[in-house]
């Protein structure tokens, strides 16, 4: 049924949208997905794009599709991208264990535990003297840094300097296959990336994603997070694997907390009056999350690229997106959907 409503997204201009979209292996998947129901919707054009480690792959190849066809383009590049990675032995940076595709969590998995025991007696240099990275010639297939700078969207993709700790953002004539693999470089199973004399490691150590370079390098005031890392994990971690993996979760999510401290209390200022609007923007934040519905699928899933596990995790994206289009959609360009205090910085009980 047509509705006046419909008819009036039908008919008015895309609205200007930046997206940042956090790093996670095959989780990735989840925000192919909800870029996927974004696209096909249209009422939406990306602005920029910050992206880290598997959200910087889903940005660059976004970006390249939309360079050469649109949205439609886009969607077509993110589907090729992720077909090519399913049950690819990739590891998102590194050697992986042998795929076995009976269970999504590898941690299950028969003789899971003894290999990566194994594993860690060995640094990524003695493990793959060779550096072979199967992932980087997938890479190289679906991204085009010369269609990116020529095209509409901005790409901002964040890597970690190894010397300094802090981050490094690629953008502009800076992008490259190298600076995609550095900002998906874990450092437990792949040989630091350099680029131009300087070593680096994933960007989720110093952003994931960053929202800075989106506030200073775009004119879009409405951001919206693809988050796929949770922020609250119930229980306490009783295992060596869940110590180690509740330990990354909040290591991979302390930058973007911090950074939204920050912006929280920037826009409280602006409230107040007491900076000036013309020097600051006043962020319209939105976010997309399925913290349930990624629940049962733990850290050691992140390296499993099997074909079910990504079409199920595209699926959970494009319900993700779906919701909160339905829900907040409309408020792109008048207001945010998220309260950053009581998602981000108010204490849990």
């Amino acid at each position: 049924m047509t509705t006046a409503r419909t008819r009036r997204r039908a008919t008015a201009a895309p609205r200007p949208l930046d997206l940042a979209l956090q790093g996670g292996g095959s989780h990735g998947a989840f925000t192919w997905g909800v870029l996927d129901v974004l696209l096909e919707d249209g009422r939406f054009t990306p602005d920029g794009i910050s992206g880290t480690s598997a959200g910087a792959m889903n940005a660059a190849v976004l970006a390249t599709g939309y360079a050469r066809g649109g949205a439609q383009g886009a969607r077509e590049a993110l589907a090729a991208f992720w077909d090519h990675i399913a049950g690819a032995p990739v590891g998102f940076g590194g050697p992986a264990a042998p795929i076995h595709p009976l269970m999504a969590n590898r941690d299950l998995w028969p003789g899971y535990a003894l290999w990566e025991s194994w594993l860690k007696l060995l640094s990524p240099y003695q493990a793959n003297p060779l550096n072979i990275n199967p992932l980087k010639g997938i890479v190289a297939l679906h991204v085009d840094c010369a269609a990116i700078r020529s095209g509409p969207v901005k790409l901002f993709i964040t890597a970690t300097s190894v010397r300094t700790g802090q981050p490094r953002v690629f953008e502009g004539d800076d992008l490259s296959v190298d600076a995609l693999m550095a900002s998906a470089c874990l450092p437990q199973s792949s040989q630091a990336v350099v680029i131009d004399g300087e070593p680096y490691w994933d960007g989720g150590f110093a952003g994931n994603p960053a929202i800075w370079p989106l506030v200073y390098g775009t004119n879009t005031d409405d951001v919206l997070l693809v988050q796929i890392n949770p922020l609250v994990h119930e229980g306490i971690p009783t295992t060596a694997a869940e110590i180690a993996d509740r330990v990354n979760e909040i290591t991979f999510n302390a930058s973007l907390v911090a950074e939204m401290r920050a912006i929280a209390f920037v826009q409280k200022l602006l409230g107040q009056k007491k900076l000036a609007p013309t020097h600051y923007k006043r962020l319209r934040l939105h976010r997309v999350a399925d913290a349930e519905g990624l629940a049962p699928f733990d850290a050691s899933s992140k390296l499993n690229t099997d074909p079910r596990l990504l079409q199920t995790l595209f699926n959970l994206g494009r319900n993700a997106g779906q919701r909160w289009l339905a829900e907040h959609g409309d408020a792109v360009g008048r207001q945010g959907t998220v309260d950053l205090e009581e998602t981000f910085l108010k204490p849990r009980r």
